[in-house]
């Protein structure tokens, strides 16, 4: 594993990107450290009635091309490094794909499982309370993140509309429908992915039939799973945080998602429908057309990137590949499609709620649909031709893009 901090490693990969740019270096010295980054104790009264305090962080990296944006996520690994990496390459994904936002994120030290569900609200709105001058519809706008949903925003954006006394819903993205959330936002990472494979599929020489394996079964893992079976393709290994299953003929999506959502793994379908359980740590190593990583950071790295059997891999998580993991699979010939462009389907639905949220009209979902593969193409196509133009990797281009739009915007 690398010894560099999670920011170091995006930089590194940044500035390397720089030197294909006539670029001042004075510039890049603007991304060596966030905007700002606030770290706060969120301290609530639990069921039992004692008190019980948490560690929170809300970082905002940039906002040279406007108002940042980023989810919050609750895990009990969550790190000031983790979030001010994550708010970077916010800043970098939203350039990406030419959102008028900079890059935000937020997180809290803490397993949700380990809370009752009035002790998670009462965490999620003194999250607000406490960071509710960082965060605004024109200032720093939160989203969903890993294990936080569609429910805590609600609880969020209702929190910060009794502080401001007004209803604010472009504070907050992810909402449910009925409190002003988009319709297409529940599966936009994956199917900006998917959308970004297809039009990609002939370039990447990815056929009908492919066989994919998929590492985390979470909500990105388990849309592109649904998306890519529905098209044709065979999902022959799944993963989540409890372990593997492998089904060299396909393991069925529908059965999949029924046994997690009973059980709460995926493992709980192996012996059935042709499944059976593999080590989890042997996801990356399975022999497939497409490996996508859905699940969490550095999980293909130095150790274990020389036995990636796929051709092709699809980056739905954030920085699930080292920068030493990037090297052995370029050298090896190993197409990465990036997570700062393959993921951005999320924050780009995110942004059209915000957008429908100001105008206080709500598209429909074919519209959705329509824009987000528009986007996704347009900037697939553009970064797919500067790579070959460079002879970079797609992740060198993807960064090239962004940071050409950056510096524009700070000229």
């Amino acid at each position: 594993m690398s010894s560099k901090t999670m920011l170091q490693q995006a930089l590194t990969r940044f500035f390397d990107a720089a030197k294909h740019l006539n670029i001042d270096p004075t510039i890049l010295e603007k991304w060596e450290f966030p905007l700002e980054t606030t770290h706060a104790r969120l301290t609530i009264r639990m069921d039992d009635g004692s008190l019980k305090s948490f560690r929170a962080w809300r970082s905002r990296n940039d906002d040279t091309r406007g108002p940042t944006k980023g989810g919050i996520r609750y895990h009990q690994s969550v790190t000031a490094d983790e979030v001010e990496t994550l708010a970077f390459l916010m800043t970098i994904k939203c350039a990406v794909v030419n959102l008028p936002f900079g890059g935000g994120k937020g997180g809290v030290q803490i397993d949700p499982l380990s809370l009752s569900k009035t002790e998670l609200e009462r965490l999620s709105r003194r999250y607000v309370q406490i960071f509710s001058k960082v965060i605004g519809p024109n200032r720093d706008i939160p989203a969903p993140d890993v294990n936080t949903n569609a429910m805590i925003m609600a609880w969020m954006a209702n929190e910060y509309d009794s502080i401001v006394g007004e209803v604010t819903p472009a504070v907050i993205t992810g909402k449910p429908i009925s409190l002003g959330g988009s319709l297409g936002r529940d599966d936009a990472t994956a199917r900006g992915g998917y959308y970004l494979l297809e039009y990609l599929a002939k370039d990447l020489g990815f056929t009908p039939g492919a066989r994919v394996a998929i590492q985390g079964f979470g909500n990105a893992g388990s849309h592109i799973a649904q998306l890519l079976e529905s098209a044709g393709h065979k999902v022959v290994a799944v993963s989540d945080s409890k372990g593997a299953i492998g089904g060299p003929t396909g393991i069925d999506i529908g059965q999949l998602s029924l046994a997690k959502e009973r059980n709460g793994s995926v493992t709980s379908l192996a012996g059935a429908h042709g499944t059976s359980k593999i080590a989890a740590d042997e996801l990356v190593s399975v022999d497939c057309d497409l490996l996508v990583l859905a699940a969490m950071e550095d999980m293909v790295h130095a150790g274990n990137a020389a036995n990636v059997k796929a051709p092709i891999i699809l980056e739905l998580a954030n920085s699930p590949i080292t920068p030493e993991a990037d090297e052995i699979l370029k050298n090896r010939g190993v197409v990465v499609i990036p997570d700062i462009l393959a993921n951005a389907g999320g924050v780009t639905v995110s942004y059209f709620e915000w957008v429908q949220n100001r105008q206080g009209y709500y598209w429909p979902i074919e519209d959705i649909h329509a824009r987000l593969k528009t986007k996704m193409e347009e900037e697939g196509a553009a970064i797919w031709a500067s790579a070959k133009e460079k002879n970079i990797t797609l992740r060198s281009a993807a960064y090239v893009h962004a940071l050409s739009r950056l510096v524009d915007a700070i000229y």
